[in-house]
């Protein structure tokens, strides 16, 4: 048992006749590694940059939320009043009336005919 643990430790089995097929294996194992590294960075720069529009989506819906209210304020009557009055346009005492505009009625072709 202490021959085999040298001879692992000496890396004889790298050397001996049938090292090839050792030398095969290892290089297998090594490209393996290569390829798990390189899809795990692959990986964690796709996360770094969902977690950076997550961030960015966040700041963009709260400005839309602070650009909705400061709209809402600006439609407000008592605001379009107040503007309009520097203006020199006040308000109407008259509330509108409404004016209803009335479409003849198209008479059809046999109506048409019997005039």
């Amino acid at each position: 048992m202490k021959a085999s643990v040298y001879d692992i430790l000496r890396a004889k089995f790298l050397i001996n006749q049938d090292a090839v097929k050792n030398w095969k294996f290892i290089v297998f194992l090594i490209i393996l590694a290569i390829l798990m590294i390189a899809n795990i960075h692959h990986y964690e720069k796709k996360i770094f940059r969902i977690v950076e529009l997550n961030k960015e989506v966040k700041e963009l819906r709260s400005e839309f939320v602070d650009r909705r209210s400061e709209l809402m304020k600006l439609k407000m009557e008592s605001t379009v009043s107040k503007k309009m009055e520097e203006r020199g346009i006040y308000p109407s005492s008259v509330p509108p009336t409404k004016i209803r505009v009335v479409k003849p009625k198209e008479k059809s072709f046999a109506e048409k005919i019997w005039q």
